[in-house]
């Protein structure tokens, strides 16, 4: 299944439909009166986010989504049809955006969260809504609702835990391989990854979910290599796990590049907690990965971990920093929800 992270869509609801002007009319009845029934009401169209999707790539081959139109109200008081829903599925995480490609209408997180972004129009009344002891043979009837045509921007957002970030061939896709079932594209040349990937990673019994996203390289926020397009997918993250070549020549300028980058994105991406990881560690003797730690723990400013995604050296390690991390963004959301809930105003 090819990945897509961005789609634009067209929209309509359905219109309402028309009320009837109606007479009762039958043998040996003298006065019949109006009978004319209400139209239906017009679908709408629901954005709905399910489970077991993770690309937006349905919404390549149809661009377009109808809601029914309600049907008109008939004699003999028949209200007419409602017309039916048009339900948009997306994997969870997806935002919905205006057409300005701005404005954010929803953020759909959970599974089964749903929003209306185009309500159908309400039937019109028939006649018979109209009578009354001063006008009991209304001829006029209400026409039903228009419809809301709108353009619409999905834009996929993924959920996980941990981003892992890095230069173009710092070792995440053999990072991701061996520590999850994923399976993804590891070769000897730079951009093996084009997409994003997910795995479920364990330790201690503990599970959590990492996404691997293609390296950055200096200019990224230009649009040079693959850009930053990807970076929204470690948005939603509470930690990033940053990578860095031991072997590069340079691991610390690399290191800067990244964060340098993080920074021209903007949001809270620079800010987010990170654990670096000086990877590849099976390549380097001893005397070197004493001087290239130091030198990276000067730039970084904190501890830097060993790593090897080969021969898995320091990678349990590295999962339960990761771990205590993500515990650690968990109890601050509880506290901050426990924290809301104490300063909503009282209701009895």
């Amino acid at each position: 299944m090819k990945f897509l992270d961005l789609a634009k869509v067209y929209i309509r609801s359905g219109a309402g439909g028309a009320g009837c002007i109606s007479f009762r009319r039958e043998k040996f009845i003298e006065y019949g009166g109006p009978d004319g029934g209400d139209g239906g009401g017009g679908g709408s169209v629901i954005v709905e986010a399910v489970e077991g999707l993770n690309t937006l790539i349905d919404f390549r081959y149809q661009q377009h989504f109808f809601a029914q139109n309600g049907q008109h109200g008939m004699g003999s008081q028949r209200t007419g049809k409602d017309g039916e829903d048009k339900v948009l599925r997306v994997p969870v995480g997806t935002e919905i955006i205006d057409e300005d490609e701005e404005t954010v209408i929803a953020d759909l997180t959970e599974v089964g969260q749903t929003v209306v972004i185009a309500k159908g129009g309400n039937g019109g009344w028939g006649n018979l809504h109209f009578k009354s002891a001063t006008n009991q043979a209304p001829r006029r009837a209400n026409p039903g609702q228009e419809c809301i045509e709108r353009t619409i921007w999905l834009r996929l957002k993924l959920i996980a835990d941990v981003g892992l970030l890095g230069m173009p061939n710092a070792g995440k896709s053999t990072f991701l391989a061996a520590t999850s079932n994923a399976r993804p594209k590891v070769a000897d040349y730079p951009f093996t990854t084009l997409v994003p990937n997910l795995g479920v990673v364990g330790i201690d019994n503990v599970e959590f979910v990492v996404a691997d996203i293609p390296g950055l390289i200096e200019g990224a926020s230009e649009g040079r290599g693959l850009g930053d397009l990807f970076l929204s997918h470690v948005e939603r993250c509470a930690v990033l796990l940053h990578l860095v070549d031991g072997t590069s020549g340079d691991p610390a300028n690399d290191y800067k590049v990244i964060i340098n980058e993080l920074e021209t994105y903007g949001g809270d991406l620079a800010d987010k907690p990170r654990v670096t990881v000086l990877n590849k560690a099976d390549a380097l003797d001893e005397e070197e990965r004493a001087f290239i730690k130091d030198e990276l723990e000067a730039a970084v400013g904190g501890p830097v971990f060993m790593m090897s995604g080969v021969s898995r050296e320091g990678v349990p390690e590295v999962l339960r920093a990761l771990r205590a991390q993500i515990d650690e963004d968990r109890l601050r959301h509880r506290r901050m929800e426990d924290q809301e809930a104490e300063d909503a105003p009282w209701q009895p």
